[in-house]
């Protein structure tokens, strides 16, 4: 199944909350605290071994929370965590695919958001920020990638429920790049560069004024 058909169900559940209760405000000094799960979906062709043979990076499903402070009324410095994402390797090539292994990793992303609605009950916001990707528990043991550093950038909506409590859906763009070892020869830049969709349910601590 798709990443867009896994969270079809969700665009619903954000239809009917939309309507229902008052809106959970977000002002400045509250802590807007998110617990759900993501998708990480990589971009298609992740590496290119030969003109027939690729390296496939497959789609994970993990849980994952994030944390946001609200420095000011609009803005949010935001930090997203989750559990260990397990990704298949697979190498596709002219006489068919083969699986090769796999790699687990972390993502810890720091971003800042901007909330353009932060007193409504449908808050959209955007947000920018760097990724550190750790990489490890690589398959087969002659596999070694390198961990990996670069820019983030996200779109989300936060959907009130009552004044406390509000559903988010969040799609974000985080740039993987990390250089891969094969029985310690170099076969080149692995570059993941995912799609992470995720729903959650959230909670606001005040604070705020």
């Amino acid at each position: 199944m798709s990443s867009m058909k896994k969270f079809s169900a969700a665009a619903a559940m954000v239809a009917i909350t939309s309507v229902l209760g008052t809106s959970a405000l977000a002002a400045q000094g509250d802590w807007l605290v998110r617990v759900g799960a993501s998708v990480v979906d990589p971009k298609s062709d992740n590496l290119t071994l030969a003109p027939t043979t690729r390296l496939q990076v497959e789609d994970d499903t993990r849980p994952t929370f994030d944390v946001t402070y609200m420095f000011r009324d609009k803005w949010g410095v935001e930090l997203l965590a989750s559990t260990p994402w397990t990704h298949d390797l697979t190498l596709k090539t002219a006489a068919g695919n083969v699986a090769l292994g796999e790699v687990q990793h972390l993502p810890p992303t720091l971003s800042v958001q901007y909330h353009f609605n932060p007193a409504g009950r449908i808050r959209p916001y955007v947000g920018l920020g760097l990724n550190y990707t750790l990489l490890f528990k690589e398959e087969p043991a002659t596999l070694s990638v390198d961990n990996s550093f670069g820019p983030a950038a996200q779109l989300g909506v936060d959907v009130g429920i009552n004044d406390r409590w509000f559903v988010n859906l969040s799609a974000r763009y985080i740039d993987i790049d990390a250089d891969a070892r094969l029985g310690g020869a170099d076969i080149g830049t692995v570059e993941v560069d995912p799609f992470v969709y995720g729903i959650h349910v959230g909670f606001k601590l005040g604070g705020g004024k």
